[in-house]
């Protein structure tokens, strides 16, 4: 199996991009990922396009093909790949077989989503809701939010942990959100308080005060509030690929893809032994462990999928990180910070990054790259050469898991 390299990446701004469209977006973050990687005069053999609902949110059901006529990649094959909120990490996991098997030598990947021209109240979340089970969930009104709150409660009750503890998940996302240009969201939930109740800076209790307002916190599931969950977002991300054998033709830092794995769990949620344990993401992890001959302990800094902050306590603990129930207490210690023990979302995560759907698994890689090359900015992780990604694909049921590490 040929080791597989990125040599590129691209990642537009996230946010409420109103002049731009999706396939804008998508053309952005590629041509800025072929520059980055000095392609510009070579021939793709395949392009990789991670987008969940562009045929409902644009009306854009030949999305891989308009991109690669739109950049002039032609004759390149080209894919769209749909695995709902993971279609980002399912994109890099084509891009890398692709490489690996030896079928290509240059892949570009890119994610994608375009979502806040939609004013209709709830469509978003309820197309969203359509990976959930169609009988034994959806038929009943359940929704994403739903189940977070529901994995909320039963986390708090099981490990006896306390709600402002998540809350600390999003203070730190904010915080790290902040330090990050292209982030949805660069103001610290102490900004967003300051020009809420005209308070200046406030310490712990202050903030927690705020975050349990109703009128500038309201329930969306409770007992999570909106500052629990990740904003709709607009934007897209890019990697250019090739074989590690020839990456230093085209750039001086290249980043391995050393490790990726991918799980499933059961479709229906209440059929899992146990609620707050991700399965899928024990097993699709360690799969990327043992391809990169890696160990938890090896990992600098982690991108998790925290579109509920909920998810990124637990998933800290599936990755291997932290004991089963310690992971929220964790992040209220400041063991996922910038600095921490293990720095987990220092990009601002999908709280403050933001959540363009199909980008965000190729986002989080992006981050991953900046970290290791050394080019975060504020919010650089000294010294990382290793991190790893989780991108959340239904509610648990499709997970990714990806491994980089310097060359």
């Amino acid at each position: 199996m040929n080791k597989v390299a990125i040599v590129g990446i691209g990642h537009t701004k996230f946010g409420r991009l109103e002049d731009k469209g999706l396939l804008d977006l998508l053309c952005e973050a590629s041509l800025e990922a072929i520059e980055d990687s000095n392609t510009n005069d070579k021939d793709f053999d395949s392009v990789y396009v991670g987008a969940m609902s562009p045929g409902i949110f644009n009306q854009l059901s030949g999305i891989a093909s308009a991109l690669v006529d739109k950049i002039s990649l032609i004759p390149a094959a080209a894919d769209h790949i749909k695995n709902g909120p993971a279609s980002g990490g399912s994109a890099v996991k084509a891009g890398f077989q692709a490489i690996a098997s030896g079928m290509s030598e240059l892949v570009l990947v890119v994610g994608g989503e375009k979502m806040t021209h939609i004013t209709t109240p709830g469509y978003i979340t309820s197309n969203v809701a359509t990976l959930t089970h169609p009988e034994a969930e959806r038929r009943h009104g359940v929704s994403l939010p739903s189940f977070a709150g529901m994995l909320t409660r039963t986390y708090l009750e099981k490990y006896n942990a306390e709600l402002d503890w998540i809350s600390d998940i999003a203070i730190k996302n904010h915080r790290n959100g902040a330090l990050n240009p292209k982030a949805h969201f660069q103001r610290t939930i102490e900004d967003f308080m300051k020009s809420a109740i005209q308070k200046g800076k406030g310490n712990w209790q202050e903030v927690h005060d705020f975050l349990k307002d109703e009128t500038t916190n309201p329930i969306i599931a409770d007992p999570l509030r909106l500052f629990h969950i990740c904003p709709i977002s607009d934007g897209a991300a890019a990697l250019v690929l090739c074989n590690a054998d020839n990456a230093k033709q085209y750039c001086d830092t290249p980043i391995i893809i050393s490790g990726i794995g991918q799980a499933t769990d059961t479709h229906i949620i209440f059929e899992r032994e146990d609620i707050t344990t991700l399965k899928a993401l024990r097993i699709c992890s360690d799969q990327a462990y043992k391809m990169a001959k890696k160990a938890p302990a090896d990992i600098d800094v982690a991108e998790l999928h925290d579109a509920f902050e909920i998810l990124e306590a637990v998933q800290s603990e599936d990755i291997g990180f932290f004991k089963k129930g310690e992971g929220a207490k964790a992040a209220h210690e400041g063991l996922t910070d910038i600095g921490g023990k293990i720095p987990i979302n220092p990009s601002g995560g999908l709280k403050a990054r933001g959540h363009p759907l199909g980008a965000t698994g190729v986002a989080q890689v992006v981050e991953l790259v900046w970290q290791l090359r050394g080019e975060a900015g504020k919010r650089q992780i000294n010294g990382a050469k290793t991190g790893i990604t989780c991108n959340f694909g239904g509610f648990g049921n499709n997970i990714i898991s990806i491994l980089v590490e310097k060359m």
